[in-house]
C-alpha cells in the first residue's frame, strides 16, 4: 500500500569516513554517532568527513553526564542528542537548553505509556525501540501494535530490528505521530560499517 507520507531516515552507528561519505550521497535526514563505550559501534573519534549542514548529526548517549554531551556536541557539531538510558525528564530539560533532545524508550508488553507524559514538552522527539539485553542495537523488533496506546503529540522515530525485509510492514504501519525510522544493525557488513547499496534500495522501495 502506497502512502503519501514521507518518513525521515536516521542511519545510526556510523563510524568510518568512507562509509559516511557513501551514506551522505543517499541524503538521509539524520546520521547517528554512538558515544556509549560498551557498544560495538562506539565512535571514539571524529571521522574526517564533511557532513552537509542539512543532515542532522545525532549523538547517542546512555546515562552520560551533561558535560560529556556538551563536549561531543562541540567536537562533532551535533544538532540532536539521543538519550538512550534512564534519563529523567528533568535531565532532558537541562540538555534541551543546549541541544534538541530525542528520548529513547524500550517497548515491550509491560511498558507503561503514561510514563511519556512527564517527558512531553522537554523532548523534541521520542524513539521507540525494542527491549533487549543492551540499551539499543539488539537487532530485534517489537510488536508495533503496542504503539497504538501512545496518544501523545510528541513525534517519534521507530527503531528496533529494521532490515531490508521491513519495507512492506513499514508501508502498512500507520500512526499520526510517526515521523521517521532509525536503521542500524540490519544493514551492516559488520558493526559500524553499513552496506550502502542495501540502504539505497531500502530507501527507494520505502518511498515508491
Amino acid at each position: 500500500m502506497k502512502t503519501d507520507r514521507t518518513l525521515k531516515l536516521k542511519v545510526c552507528g556510523m563510524r568510518e569516513a568512507e562509509n559516511i561519505t557513501g551514506l551522505i550521497a543517499l541524503q538521509p535526514e539524520l546520521i547517528g554517532f554512538i558515544f556509549h563505550e560498551p557498544s560495538a559501534r562506539f565512535c571514539a573519534g571524529k571521522p574526517e568527513v564533511d557532513i552537509p549542514e542539512e543532515i542532522i548529526r545525532t549523538g547517542v548517549f546512555v546515562n552520560s553526564p551533561l558535560e560529556t554531551i556538551l563536549q561531543k556536541k562541540e567536537e562533532f557539531g551535533l544538532s540532536l542528542a539521543q538519550l538512550h538510558g534512564k534519563e529523567s525528564p528533568e535531565f532532558c530539560r537541562g540538555v534541551r537548553q543546549h541541544i534538541p533532545v530525542m528520548k529513547a524508550f524500550n517497548i515491550d508488553y509491560h511498558f507503561d505509556f503514561q510514563v511519556l507524559e512527564a517527558y512531553t514538552g522537554v523532548c523534541d522527539y521520542f524513539l521507540f525501540d525494542a527491549s533487549g539485553p543492551k540499551a539499543g542495537g539488539n537487532g530485534i523488533q517489537f510488536n508495533w501494535d503496542l504503539l497504538q496506546q501512545y496518544q501523545g503529540k510528541t513525534p517519534f522515530f521507530l527503531s528496533g530490528g529494521l532490515s531490508p525485509d521491513s519495507v512492506d510492514a513499514l508501508r502498512e504501519f500507520q500512526h499520526p505521530a510517526l515521523v521517521g525510522i532509525d536503521i542500524n544493525s540490519g544493514f551492516e557488513v559488520r558493526p559500524g560499517l553499513k552496506n550502502i547499496e542495501k540502504i539505497k534500495q531500502f530507501k527507494y522501495e520505502l518511498s515508491s
